[in-house]
């Protein structure tokens, strides 16, 4: 049996939720076949049993309640562990999130057994071996996960979510967690919005326009963002322009900042540091534009352009409004 902890982002189950679970499909077919069931905290959106049963899901375990309206890791970790323990799962399963590894690491003390975090694919079954992302991204690791359950946590856009070829049961169960004073000592308690409420659209978005300290100051940024608009993506920083002050702080890739994922990144004019590599390394194509050709960003990317940014992106920006008439 699979378990997964699935977060729900709106009023639908969030992306990554649904890219774990197409990832537990493949471990389930590896395994002979064995059920998948799903687990939700807290309020759900009244449609997600029915997507998640879309995605193969056959049990959805659901928590709630009053002590479970806000986000309380240790609670939430209680919920999975009882969800665990009545499914019989063998493997407890969350999307790389912060509050997935948050979880995750929660479940897996409780549990007393290892955890392995941002896992990218898996192996042999018997033993059971991953391979996940260290190093911020820049390294891969293979893990041997000996102990049951395996708890562990799938990275970002390690896998596309698609729709199972035949769908679950999708049964709603209700399920009662017992939680102690210690499990609600640590929780949200109100929720705000401010401009890194941003951030989660360029942590999803499938196109991301990278600029850095070759934009030349707090008016280079015109070109990259038509460029951005123009492909339907989003704009995403060095920490230098964020420390100079050029841009705000939710547009930050890297160690400190968003690790993104996207189908294509366009660095123009990032050298390309550890720590921003750090943060886009799971891109899947990267075009990079830069004067230097040595930069380490260029001789990692999966195409290079050695240019000015302030000359190549308005060209770009040119040919696309061009080809669209």
């Amino acid at each position: 049996m699979i378990l997964v902890y699935v977060e729900v982002s709106g009023d639908a189950v969030s992306e990554v939720s649904l890219e774990t679970v197409t990832f537990a499909r493949g471990l389930s077919a590896a395994g002979g076949g064995v059920p998948i069931d799903a687990v939700l905290v807290g309020p759900a959106p009244s449609g997600a049993t029915a997507e998640l049963a879309s995605y193969g899901v056959r049990t959805v375990h659901h928590a709630d309640g009053e002590d479970l309206e806000r986000f309380s890791g240790a609670a939430t970790a209680a919920a999975v562990v009882a969800a665990r323990q009545a499914a019989g799962s063998v493997v407890v399963m969350a999307g790389g999130t912060n509050r997935g590894n948050e979880v995750m690491a929660r479940v897996a003390t409780r549990l007393d057994v290892a955890m392995a975090a941002n896992v990218v694919s898996f192996g042999g079954l018997s033993p059971f071996v991953v391979t996940r992302q260290v190093v911020g991204g820049a390294a891969l690791e293979e893990m041997r996960l000996s102990q049951r359950p395996a708890v562990f946590t799938v990275a970002g856009h390690a896998v596309e979510p698609t729709p199972a070829p035949e769908p679950g049961a999708g049964t709603l169960q209700p399920l009662d967690v017992e939680l102690t004073p210690g499990d609600l000592a640590v929780r949200v308690v109100s929720v705000e919005r401010t401009d890194d409420a941003d951030a989660g659209s360029l942590k999803s978005a499938r196109i991301v326009v990278g600029a850095g300290r070759g934009a030349g100051g707090p008016d280079g940024f015109g070109d990259v963002l038509e460029l951005a608009e123009l492909l339907g993506g989003s704009l995403g920083v060095s920490r230098v322009v964020t420390s100079l002050g050029w841009r705000p702080h939710h547009e930050q890739v890297g160690q400190t900042g968003s690790r993104i994922s996207p189908e294509v990144y366009i660095p123009c004019g990032i050298s390309g540091a550890i720590q921003h590599w750090a943060g886009c390394a799971s891109s899947k194509v990267i075009l990079a534009i830069n004067t230097d050709p040595e930069a380490p960003m260029m001789t990692k990317a999966t195409y290079a352009v050695v240019g000015d940014m302030h000359e190549v992106v308005p060209a770009i920006n040119e040919e696309i409004r061009r080809r669209r008439g």
